[in-house]
């Protein structure tokens, strides 16, 4: 790792060309109306040099070349190329797309020439060339949790599934009720569900880290519910990200690092090395143009490598459960292709998609030597099973955009796979004694999605002020599958046929031992399913600026699935903006999530622990025997109301934005609690199969959340120095009601979905995150200074008792020196004063001393990184 970070720094000023400042040239870019237009990224071709436009449309740059051409793009309107020449002073008037060939448009619109400042919702858009190319965030989760302060994602521990692909929420809400779109197109989900740790108990997710960093141009989040426009998931609101298309020319990185692994003294852990979570990422993307109008292939590879982090607590003030406690290791190889071939003036095809494997390495909870669970002739010293996945992720999305008549048309089939297969290595199946192998395959299960749809949209340029009318229909596929492990991995050889003095044939357990692969029992044949569902719908879309100031837009989408039955939402939004650079915007909806088929169908028995000791445990599908015998009835959707009102201010260099939200959802699908096989009312169920506990997922819950999100920021010269000032907050407020039971089960609700799940649900909306971002330019130098408070998070351990962590101040750093036209050089760190969450004891969800809150248990992160554009 050492050598990596030597070779980097080494490459960077070897770099042949110094920085050779040919001019500078300031501006002022407006609309074909001549309004400022803020946010306008401003770049010399081919180069790394950039900037973007302030609230008054203005900009400086410093260019190298002397014939230099600036390039101005942003969404909603024409790319534009402009050489620079003798001028000293460049204004331009973007142009504004016509139609959808040019490109794909804002999320929470379906107008082509629709700027993000004039949507009626709240919409963040995050620049990740820019974000990257500062900062030492690795993956688009850990990009976001620092950059939107919304979105929360943290990295688990000792929880299965969930340490391998991160759950992560925007507003507090579960990771399935966010989604996600890539070019505008609707983009799978992952086949985990979440059974262990901190967020997203019981749901599905995206698996954005999939995608690799270098081949997206932004990111949009549209903070606002919108399931009327998009359908199932965008309770929370909608991530699209948007693919680079740029061509003749090469960008890359080549970037490296490591953790510091010693936390502060007041932490009773121990600290078996100085350093560790040594990573490196290597990336390139490159474009090529297709024919004279537009066309383009943009084609991107990125390979990421991490060991992982350890901070197991002190064996001397604890009881340890795990001896090897911290972040997985991993290797992340994907790539991804984004093109658009224009057939006509008139018509194009584009198709973009895939293919993503990573290979994760993470420990389970320790197995003592004595433990009915260990053979000593195998493990004398006890042993630390790993959980080994190969996740595979592949994606292709087509179609056609064309002009007919005066109807834009959109014509799209967007297929998606994730599979997730188990190994356990450094384990045995304590049944089969001496004999048993350490390394065994557990299967795993597999979800594909395949989405077809049209889309007809016009814009009535004569009608009013403008008046956009959309209709559409989509048909969706869903497939889940649950595929078994090697015989090994889940059976009991200690189990044999023993015949009575009756003469009947009955099961008795020889070794008293449990069964399957210790930290991960495979799934058996009984486990495997093999389920689709189909669905409908159809929507109209509409939005009208009745004036210059005001737009109302409002939306009506129709579904039926074949499992659960119809759904129809609505929505309604308003921006009016009486003068330039202030706006009021709102909007009303409701809202719904379809139960995904992992909640519906997914099934095991597994091993958890409580208080360290280990309870082998059953999840029954939805439509088991022994939910129906308890009255659980069939999932059913979700349904929210959501409602937000905001204000926008722009003045010279600043902007504000401010917007309220509520959300209130109803009938959320949770995991139940696990009832126990003394229970008078299941126990005897559960001793049949021989499990101690059992789990169900159920309509239990509805939750209203309110809150508050402010972004702040200004951007500003003084003299040749560049300053930049942002501030964006999240506060939010989540209350829970009753919970809803079947007759049967009625006063367990303390078992059906007890204090501690609650709090789960909880921590996953934190009261408060703010960020802070400084940033100094002068020359050829840049330098950046973040500042994010998380909010105080409780949880329930498996004591009963609370564990609070209190509100923390993490801080990054970097300064970036453009070591010539092409060539960058940045070193920084991430939480450069190692703050860790607040210390509790092992009778945490992770067995440490702390849980998967605020800014992980990794402590500070030191990298350095090379870009270059050629």
């Amino acid at each position: 790792m050492h050598r990596v970070l030597l070779m980097t720094l080494a490459l960077a000023f070897a770099a042949t060309s110094a920085i050779a400042q040919a001019g500078r040239v300031t501006g002022r870019v407006t609309d074909p109306d001549g309004r400022a237009l803020a946010g306008v990224r401003v770049e010399e071709r081919g180069t790394l040099n950039r900037t973007t436009t302030r609230a008054d449309g203005t900009y400086e740059l410093r260019y190298s070349a002397g014939n230099a051409v600036l390039v101005f793009s942003q969404v909603g309107f024409r790319r534009l190329e402009r050489p620079v020449g003798s001028a000293a002073t460049l204004d331009v008037t973007m142009e504004l797309t016509a139609f959808t060939l040019e490109g794909v448009e804002v999320v929470g619109t379906r107008r082509a020439n629709r700027t993000i400042t004039e949507t009626p919702v709240a919409i963040d858009v995050i620049d990740i060339p820019e974000v990257t190319r500062a900062l030492g965030q690795l993956d688009v989760n850990q990009v976001l949790h620092y950059a939107a302060p919304s979105f929360n994602a943290n990295r688990q521990s000792g929880a299965d599934g969930s340490d391998h692909i991160d759950p992560a929420s925007l507003r507090g809400l579960g990771p399935d009720q966010t989604l996600v779109l890539v070019n505008g197109k609707r983009r799978h989900q992952s086949s985990l569900i979440n059974i262990f740790g901190s967020r997203g108990r019981g749901n599905t997710g995206t698996d954005l880290n999939a995608i690799p960093l270098a081949a997206i141009e932004r990111i949009e989040i549209l903070r606002d519910g919108a399931s009327a426009q998009y359908g199932s998931d965008a309770i929370a609101g909608v991530m699209n990200i948007v693919l680079k298309s740029t061509v003749n020319e090469f960008t890359g990185s080549v970037a490296g690092g490591f953790n510091n692994a010693e936390p502060p003294a007041e932490f009773d852990v121990t600290r078996p090395n100085t350093i560790d979570g040594e990573n490196v990422q290597v990336s390139g993307n490159y474009g090529v143009p297709l024919g004279q109008r537009g066309g383009f292939v943009n084609m991107t590879a990125e390979y990421l490598s991490k060991e992982r982090t350890n901070r197991p607590a002190d064996p001397g003030v604890f009881s340890i459960y795990r001896r090897q406690f911290g972040d997985a290791a991993l290797d992340n190889f994907s790539t991804f292709v984004n093109s658009r071939v224009p057939i006509t003036e008139d018509a194009a095809a584009y198709a973009f998609g895939g293919y993503n494997f990573r290979h994760t390495d993470a420990y389970a909870w320790s197995r003592d030597p004595g433990s009915i669970r260990n053979v000593l002739a195998i493990y004398p010293l006890g042993f630390d099973p790993r959980i080994l996945s190969d996740i595979t992720d592949q994606s292709l999305a087509a179609g056609v955009r064309a002009r007919l008549g005066d109807w834009d048309v959109d014509v799209s089939n967007a297929f998606g796979a994730n599979r997730f297969h188990f190994f356990v290595d450094g384990t045995l199946n304590a049944s089969l004694l001496a004999k048993s192998p350490t390394r065994f395959d557990a299967g795993g299960f597999e979800f594909s999605q395949n989405t077809t749809g049209i889309t007809f949209s016009r814009f009535f340029a004569e009608a009013l002020e403008g008046v956009n009318v959309a209709v559409g229909a989509e048909h969706r596929i869903d497939h889940y599958e649950i595929f078994a492990g090697e015989e090994a991995s889940w059976r009991n050889y200690g189990i044999v046929d023993s015949v009575t003095a009756s003469g009947i044939v009955v099961k008795v357990d020889r070794l008293g031992r449990p069964a399957g692969s210790q930290g991960f029992p495979g799934f058996q044949p009984a486990n495997e399913v093999d389920e689709s569902r189909t669905n409908l719908a159809a929507f109209v879309d509409v939005e009208a600026d009745l004036t210059d100031q005001l737009t109302l837009g409002g939306a009506v989408r129709f579904e039926d699935y074949s499992d659960f039955g119809t759904t129809l939402n609505g929505k309604l939004a308003a921006r009016l903006a009486p003068t330039d650079g202030f706006a009021l915007r709102g909007s009303a909806s409701t809202g719904f999530r379809a139960p995904s088929l992992a909640q519906v169908y997914y099934n095991t028995t597994f091993t958890d622990f409580v208080s360290g000791v280990p309870v082998d445990k059953l999840i029954a599908r939805n439509n088991s025997p022994i939910t129906r015998a308890l009255g659980i009835p069939a999932l059913s959707e979700e349904t929210a109301t959501n409602a937000s009102l905001g204000v926008t201010v722009q003045a010279g260099g600043f902007t504000a934005t401010v917007d309220g939200y509520f959300v209130d959802v109803n009938d959320r699908i949770v995991l139940t609690g696990a009832f126990e096989d003394t229970d008078p009312d299941i126990g005897a169920d559960l001793q049949a199969v021989g499990v101690g506990a059992g789990q169900f997922f159920t309509n239990a819950i509805s939750t209203e959340s309110k809150g508050v999100d402010i972004v702040l920021g200004y951007q500003g010269n003084i003299g040749f120095n560049r300053i930049g000032v942002s501030l964006a907050a999240n506060f939010n407020d989540m209350e829970l009601g009753e919970i809803n039971t079947s007759p049967k089960l009625a006063g367990k609700e303390d078992i059906y979905y007890g204090s501690r799940e609650q709090h789960f649900l909880l921590a996953s909306a934190p009261d408060s995150k703010l960020g802070l971002t400084t940033t100094y330019g002068t020359g050829n130098v840049d330098a950046l200074v973040r500042f994010v408070r998380f909010g105080e998070v409780t949880l329930i351990d498996w004591l009963d008792t609370e564990d609070i962590y209190e509100a923390r101040i993490t801080a990054d750093a970097s300064a970036t020196y453009r070591v010539s036209r092409n060539v960058s050089f940045t070193v920084g760190g991430n939480n450069v004063f190692n703050r860790y969450p607040s210390q509790q004891d092992t009778e945490t969800e992770t067995g440490g001393v702390w849980d998967a809150v605020q800014m992980g248990f990794s402590g500070a992160m030191y990298y350095a990184r090379l870009n270059f554009k050629l």
